[in-house]
């Protein structure tokens, strides 16, 4: 808390663009600190800027991008989106530069007082400064180093998670920065709000009722070197089954297959289910827990705080974990940090085993009874 001398001294921001483009888990773990944003600047004009397939996470289909807030959009006053996947593929077609056109000009037409780019990628610093504001904050150490020249306020961080780093940035543009320490002690106290699609929730309720007490499992990663056999999900979901919990194969495009290897390999005990981001929402509220790799599902499962078993691979969840849910996190001893997009699975992340994810799975079922 700030005494009433200290408290004239922070800035006043009417307005504030959040550029944080993708991907899935990134924008979750970004969330935090746009939360605490929220928070500090209750009455400003919070816009973000995010690649179009992940407006769900902000803001329902139905739902219009600006305005009121509501359940349906309870973050952002505003939500900006760009397709830059889809442009790069046809950059120099009239119907591309003409939804560049707009895109841009929508985003220069609300005149932010700051941009936070949350990203420390070169497109979306680009993007930062292309906004128009005055003031761009973005970390002294970005993702690519050449994105720190389009920042006019460099904020050092030094948190070993990523969505500490993103919470440190974010007290610096409200002016209290403070140790990591007590940034992840504030965690705690940042309120997440997720959309609520009524139409999504008519849907999933009934799903979750046919399928009774479940678990999510999914078994889709960004790269093969990530992803845990298919074969051994589907052991897992056998066993849990004995235990009268059912399995729910979460899936996204392209992975079909790997989620009816999964089911197959269940023998009946596991069921494929294809989600929309609002239907993942709220299937993910109401399960027992989400068993996955380091994948954007599950991240959303630990904001939403259910409790998540993680098996690691490649990735270190030191900084790319699950954070602020009850979680177990598997990874060999073995497993070396390499982000190589190898197509198969490492070395070390075989070793985990159907056992291991078992055991942590029935605790913390027992946990949360």
């Amino acid at each position: 808390m700030t005494d009433s001398s200290s408290a004239a001294t922070l800035p006043r921001f009417e307005s504030l663009l959040v550029v944080r483009l993708s991907a899935m888990g990134d924008i979750i773990h970004t969330l935090p600190a746009v939360a605490a944003l929220r928070a500090a600047f209750p009455h400003a004009n919070l816009g973000w800027l995010v690649e179009e397939r992940w407006a769900e996470l902000l803001c329902t289909l139905r739902y219009p991008r600006s305005g009121s807030r509501s359940i349906e959009r309870p973050l952002a006053d505003r939500v900006h989106t760009v397709n830059l996947t889809a442009w790069r593929r046809d950059i120099f077609s009239f119907n591309t530069v003409q939804q560049v056109a707009v895109a841009l000009s929508q985003l220069r037409g609300v005149e932010y007082d700051a941009v936070i780019d949350f990203q420390g990628a070169i497109r979306s610093a680009l993007l930062s400064r292309w906004s128009g504001a005055p003031i761009v904050f973005g970390d002294v150490q970005p993702r690519e180093n050449a994105a720190s020249m389009f920042y006019t306020r460099e904020v050092e961080t030094s948190g070993p998670h990523v969505v500490q780093r993103a919470l440190e940035l974010a007290r610096s543009v409200i002016g209290i920065p403070s140790p990591v320490t007590d940034v992840a002690k504030g965690q705690a106290e940042v309120k997440v709000e997720l959309p609520v699609d009524s139409d999504a929730e008519k849907r999933i309720a009934s799903l979750a009722a046919d399928a009774g007490q479940f678990a999510i499992l999914n078994p889709g990663a960004g790269w093969g070197a990530k992803q845990w056999p298919a074969e051994r999900y589907g052991a897992v979901a056998k066993s849990l089954a004995q235990d009268g919990v059912r399995s729910l194969v979460n899936f996204g495009p392209g992975e079909e297959n790997l989620a009816a290897a999964v089911e197959s390999a269940s023998e009946g005990a596991a069921r494929k289910v294809s989600c929309s981001i609002a239907e993942l929402i709220s299937l993910t509220r109401r399960a027992r827990m989400m068993i996955g790799g380091d994948t954007g599902p599950l991240h959303l499962a630990a904001v939403l705080k259910v409790p998540v078993v993680a098996i690691f691979g490649p990735t270190n969840p030191a900084r790319n974990g699950p954070f602020g849910a009850r979680s177990i996190v598997l990874r060999s001893a073995s497993s070396l940090t390499d982000h190589s997009r190898r197509r198969e699975p490492e070395l070390g992340l075989l070793k985990i085993s159907v056992e291991e994810v078992l055991s942590a799975a029935r605790q913390l079922l027992r946990e949360s009874q």
